[in-house]
């Protein structure tokens, strides 16, 4: 089938999967370990979705978030998330100014952090939900509507948010319409021995990160746009639409532990992430079309935060990777279901 594949396409994928490894090398310069993590935001950043990073404090989660923003050619905007913080304050707001020689009034917007093109909204679930609702326009349509005026945000834009565990102290969970529009949550989780020691080797002797910027704003567009020119067979795409589906208690595809500890299963906006996420994994193993692997390689960051438990779930300490695991391990690819 390689004859059958636009050579423009085969000759940007190379070029991509290139400057993908780059990036990934500068920001392994200053983040030890943590390679899946690593993947889950660049498949995010490449393919035009935002990305949810949870964990305790002290992981390097907003440490990971600058590197990146080192290592590509962005403008960067850090929003700290308070209890105290407004809407306002994120947005931007209209101010009344005063022409000093004929003493007439004008309104102008001077905007916010929100206007950047790689946006860390740090520890994210320590506002209150008014002000993270503040993001969603942005997240979704790439603008901002204030005043009844419409403000576009300068593409590519990302957000990248960082958030404690919701069982801390003084933390808001995030409303489900806003953990719907994140394509991933990805988990941190503690280092390893011999990473905690890199670690600390590299933070408690002067060294200091060279990173370097490898990749444009417009190479990174140009990136969004050929993930999406990857085919995906109608098998492939059926798999993606089942297993998504598997989600819905009560559903065709429902497997046990759905129809038992599941209130809510995911969106539509759910199978477009697995969708585009296995496509870029296409992409970085030099393939132009997806398989069944790349689909489950990105399933459990693209569900986790979607899927919503019921009580007896809650109570049983049933976690939602474990449900989204069984949907893994019990809805037959196509070949499968065939045999």
């Amino acid at each position: 089938m390689a004859s059958s594949i636009d050579p423009a396409v085969e000759k940007a994928t190379q070029e991509f999967a290139g400057k993908y490894k780059k990036v990934r090398d500068e920001i392994g310069k200053a983040i030890v370990g943590h390679e899946g993590i690593v993947d889950m935001v660049l498949t995010g950043l490449f393919t035009g979705g935002n990305v949810l990073i949870e964990g305790v404090p002290g992981l390097g989660k907003t440490y990971l978030v600058r590197t990146l923003a080192q290592a590509v050619d962005l403008q960067f905007s850090r929003i700290q998330f308070t209890p105290d913080l407004m809407p306002a304050d994120i947005i931007g707001t209209t101010v009344v100014n005063e022409d000093p020689a004929t003493g007439r009034r004008s309104f102008e917007f001077q905007k916010g952090p929100l206007f950047a093109q790689i946006v860390l909204a740090d520890e994210i679930n320590r506002a209150t939900p008014k002000t993270q609702s503040a993001l969603l326009e942005a997240m979704q349509e790439h603008s901002v509507t204030t005043g009844g005026v419409k403000h576009v945000l300068e593409e590519p834009f990302f957000v990248l948010a960082t958030q404690n565990p919701i069982e801390q102290e003084g933390t808001y969970p995030l409303p489900e319409a806003q953990l719907d529009r994140f394509m991933f949550k990805v988990l941190v989780n503690y280092s390893s021995k011999e990473e905690m020691k890199l670690i600390i080797d590299r933070t408690t002797t002067g060294y200091k990160p060279n990173i370097q910027r490898v990749m444009t704003g417009k190479e990174i567009i140009g990136a969004q746009n050929l993930v999406r020119r990857l085919v995906m067979a109608p098998h492939v795409l059926d798999y993606t639409v089942r297993v998504a589906m598997a989600s819905h208690p009560g559903g065709a595809y429902a497997v046990d532990a759905v129809n038992r500890y599941v209130r809510w299963g995911v969106s539509p906006r759910a199978a477009q992430t697995l969708t585009l996420g296995a496509k870029l994994q296409a992409m970085l193993a030099g393939r132009y079309n997806v398989s069944f692997e790349d689909v489950q390689k990105v399933f459990l960051p693209a569900m986790r935060h979607r899927v919503l438990l019921n009580f007896e779930g809650e109570a049983e300490g049933i976690s939602t990777d474990d449900v989204l695991r069984e949907i893994l391990d019990k809805t037959p690819t196509m070949a499968e279901a065939a045999a």
